[in-house]
This record gives structure tokens, sequence and C-alpha cells, in this order.
């Protein structure tokens, strides 16, 4: 059976994590406390159903017993993950101002913002628990696919994910290691290759040029595969490798693909790039 629980900040799109889980053909439960996780696993599981998608948030019962409950549920064979959505806080408030809709812990007699930080404290043993998404730059489209890619991988490998991002715009929350690329020689500054992005063919052709940058990327890659495996033996089902660069269009766009094209071969791999995505 394979369980996929729903979890994170209201605002970051839980929603919408469910209605591509829907999709897939998962059976989905909303909302659902803690205390009757087991419960209700038991009786869809008797009832034949393979697939299950769980949404839990800060609101449940006995959500301080949610950790046990995975480990009860993976010591039984299950295929349990937990996909943790979270954005920082001045997305969440311009969200939920845009939606004008009200925040679940609003009703405690919180403002907004003292309402955001109540629910992440909250949440502060679940997100330890899976795969973090920050989804602060992300549009529901692109958000729909970033799940829809992770979830069609199947289990039982590492899916590794290359994300590039540009630190102006913060580091992503969902990122294990972060790679810095700000040191290496810059595009930006040559006015034909500034409009393009480290996917054209010129700038490929100029970094492929720059020592630093190939010596940077052969580091990384041989880092990366020395320490993958031994990751993997601590059953991890994802691992985010963020490289960032000033403004997220050459450097680290660059360094992502050549990352990704290195070790399409031997795992799992996703590429996505943050700055190019808002665009």
């Amino acid at each position: 059976m394979q369980i996929i629980l729903v979890s994170g900040l209201s605002g970051a799109g839980k929603s919408i994590a469910l209605d591509v889980l829907e999709d897939g053909g998962y059976y989905c439960v909303d909302n659902l406390p803690a205390t009757l996780l087991m419960d209700v696993v038991s009786f869809l599981a008797a009832a034949g159903h393979e697939r299950v998608a769980v949404s839990v948030d800060a609101r449940s019962a006995a959500l301080a017993a949610l950790p046990e409950s995975v480990a009860r549920l993976k010591a039984g064979g299950a295929d349990c993950r937990v996909l943790f959505l979270e954005a920082n806080p001045t997305t969440l408030v311009r969200r939920f101002s845009e939606t004008r809709r009200r925040h679940p812990l609003t009703v405690e007699g919180l403002t907004l913002a003292e309402a955001i930080e109540r629910e992440r404290t909250l949440l502060g043993g679940v997100a330890e628990l899976g795969h973090r998404i920050d989804t602060g730059d992300l549009q529901p489209k692109v958000l729909r696919n970033w799940i829809r890619d992770l979830l069609g991988l199947g289990g039982g490998a590492l899916a590794l994910l290359f994300e590039s991002f540009a630190f102006r715009d913060g580091i992503p929350l969902d990122a294990d290691w972060v790679i810095d690329a700000r040191m290496l020689p810059n595009p930006h500054y040559d006015p034909a290759l500034r409009p393009l992005t480290g996917r054209d063919a010129a700038v490929i052709a100029y970094l492929g040029a720059q020592e630093p940058v190939q010596r940077l990327l052969e580091d990384v890659r041989a880092f990366l595969a020395r320490w993958l495996p031994e990751v993997v033996k601590e059953n991890r089902s994802y691992l985010t490798v963020a490289i960032g660069c000033t403004g997220g269009r050459h450097r680290s766009v660059y360094l992502a693909e050549g990352l990704a094209a290195a070790f399409a071969g031997d795992w799992r791999v996703l590429v996505r790039h943050r700055g190019l995505a808002k665009e």
C-alpha cells in the first residue's frame, strides 16, 4: 500500500497537492485528525485501496503522535511518504490577502502573522518527516508539475532534484545541500549574453570555456558521487541540491543542467529553475 501524507502551512498549496494526487488515482482524505490515521488506513486497505493520500494540518488532534504513526506504517510494510509544503511569511500573508480567506488559527484570537508563526511551530515535528517543498515563488501550474514529477517517479530509489535559484530571492526552503556559484565568471556582464540563460548555446559555450566553472562542476559531481550512496542508506526518497548565483539565470542554471546530465544515467533526476519558472 502506498500512503502519501500531505501537510504544511495554510496557504502553501496543500489543496493543489491533493488535487494532483486525486487526479493521479489516489483516494484522498482531507484534514484528517492524526488520531484517526491508523484506523482510516486500515479501513481503506481492507476496502482494497492501494494508493491513499491524507492531508493533516495544524488543527489535527494529537499532532505530536504523527511521527510515531508514520513509523508504524513503514514498519508494517507500507510505502509511506510525507510531503510538507511551506513558504515564507511574506508570501503567505500576501496569499491570504489576495484570496481574502481566513487563516484557520485566527479563530484563536491571533493576528494573521501570529497565526502563521503559531502554525509553523505546531508543525515543526512534521516538517522533518519527509520532503519539504518551498512554494514561495511557484505559480499553481508550476507547483502541480513539480508534485506530479515527484510522485510519478515511483518508489524504491532516490529522486535527485537539482534546483537553480537567485540568492537575491533567498535560499529555497526545500534545499538539502546548497552550492554557491557567485564567485564564478558571470555572463551577465557580457551584453550579448545578458538576456540569455544557462540553457542557451552561447552561454553554455562561454561557461564551458571557463576553467573555474568546470573545476566547480567536477568538484560537486565528485562530492555527490561519493555521498549519495550514503544518503540512500538513510532511506531518503528525495534529495534537493540547490545551486545559487546572483540572478538565477546563467551560472546556477548551467551548473544544475550539467549536474543533472552527469547523474541522469544512474539516478532518478529532476531539474527545476526557480528564477526561470518565475518568468
